[in-house]
């Protein structure tokens, strides 16, 4: 799957060729390496932030600020499916964008419709690694004209089994809770079920079924989850990254890092903290890797911890 196709490049530079090739060989021999540990996460989630501000500082329209969004998307999830990740969950478009300019929905809209098509079709993303993708959040919301096109698209993948890509569009965490409570009620006034509790909330999500959340990346610098994933980020041993990167910015060779972190925190017990491409947060301890005050604190808290992190690493990493 080359980047050039997802531009419509028609022409080729031999250079450009050769270090293109040279480059795909080295993220070929990652991904094998990260496959191999047997300890990669099972459920990636990204909150692709930055597009705007990306076309911004490349003085670009903003559309195509997220044209070089989906551009990295397709390569880090190629990068995931290749290490081994069943599921991947990204946050496509949030409910509050429709307050945005009718114009800039409207790009959004259309980049979403071709995208899904597009990582469908033969020889594609889908395709390729055995994807089947997976189009969640409030669909009420959606034009019919769009539902349909996308319907159509995911209906091609609906018997692949090798992993999942959940695109949420248009989504929020809130919704989704609200989602699972309503259908609860519903059941339960229908006799379908006796109680309401958190096991029946967790059946009743969106990603019901898949693989338990266990690795969070939110790019562009900002600290926050933007209402996404916030019942399945509650989990204990969710790791979350949040980068000072903008999306479009953001390489298969930092996603590569970070799942090396993330093999050696689970394998080992304890963070890898030398890099500094932002700050990482794991349950009750926060890590900023410009600041060295707490340094101390947290590696109480890691040794404290260690005991319970390696009961779950027997589980994960065998």
């Amino acid at each position: 799957m080359s980047e050039d196709r997802f531009k419509g490049s028609n022409g080729s530079d031999p250079s450009q060729i050769s270090q293109s090739s040279t480059l795909n060989v080295l993220k070929n021999l990652l991904a094998n390496t990260l496959k191999s540990s047997n300890c990669i996460p099972k459920h990636i989630g990204f909150v692709m932030d930055g597009n705007r501000r990306y076309a911004k500082k490349n003085d670009l329209e903003i559309k195509e600020g997220h044209e070089a969004g989906f551009i990295s998307m397709a390569k880090i999830l190629e990068l995931c499916y290749q290490a081994g990740v069943e599921t991947t969950t990204v946050f496509a478009f949030s409910i509050e964008n429709f307050k945005r300019t009718s114009s800039e929905v409207d790009q959004l809209m259309n980049l979403a419709r071709n995208r899904v098509k597009q990582i469908t079709e033969n020889g594609e993303l889908a395709e390729t690694f055995g994807v089947r993708v997976r189009v969640i959040g409030d669909l009420s919301l959606l034009s019919s004209e769009v539902l349909e096109e996308i319907s159509d698209a995911v209906e091609v993948t609906k018997k692949n089994k090798r992993a999942t890509l959940n695109i949420c569009f248009p989504y929020t965490g809130r919704e989704e809770i609200y989602h699972s409570i309503n259908k609860n009620i519903k059941q339960t006034l229908q006799h379908k079920q006796d109680k309401i509790d958190e096991d029946t909330l967790n059946y009743n999500l969106y990603t019901a079924h898949l693989p338990k959340l266990e690795l969070l990346i939110r790019t562009s610098g900002e600290t926050r989850l933007s209402d996404f994933m916030l019942w399945q980020v509650c989990e204990r041993g969710v790791m979350i990254e949040f980068l000072d990167v903008l999306w479009p910015d953001f390489t298969p060779y930092q996603m590569a890092y970070i799942l090396m972190k993330y093999i050696y925190k689970k394998s080992v017990g304890k963070p890898l903290r030398n890099i500094s491409l932002g700050t990482e947060y794991d349950g009750e301890i926060q890590t900023n890797n410009n600041t060295t005050n707490n340094n101390n604190k947290n590696n109480n808290n890691n040794n404290h911890n260690n005991n319970n992190d390696n009961n779950r690493n027997d589980k994960s990493c065998n």
